[in-house]
């Protein structure tokens, strides 16, 4: 599992944050991205990375859950569906071969966004 721990840190990063944030694995880059997306408030609730491989590509398989909070929770996770697997994304070394929602519910207030999305490394 790569932490995600420093997603929530301010926005004004040194350099070597931000090398950290694109590194070999891309889930925390990709994670500060959903974040941005899905709109404030809302967290990570769980976030996992491994590798993938095929024949002629290497990259990595994550799963993520999202907690979106707030009186607009459902409007934001509408929002964040829409385009989903049309949007870009910007990682470094890696592009996104696949995103998809794989569950989501809704309880007052807030709302649950279950992904999965296949990164694969830029070479």
């Amino acid at each position: 599992m790569t932490s995600i721990d420093h997603i929530r840190q301010p926005r004004n990063r040194d350099e070597k944050e931000e090398s950290r944030l694109q590194g070999k694995d891309p889930l925390p880059r990709l994670l500060a991205q959903l974040l941005a997306r899905a709109g404030e408030p809302a967290v990570v609730e769980r976030a996992t990375s491994r590798p993938w491989a095929s024949a002629l590509f290497q990259g990595r398989r994550h799963v993520i859950a999202i907690r979106l909070f707030g009186p607009d929770a459902q409007a934001r996770r509408l929002a964040f569906a829409a385009g989903l697997e049309e949007a870009e994304w910007t990682l470094r070394r890696h592009f996104v071969a696949d995103i998809a929602i794989d569950h989501s519910r809704s309880a007052p207030a807030e709302e649950w966004i279950e992904l999965s999305a296949l990164t694969i490394e830029d070479w």
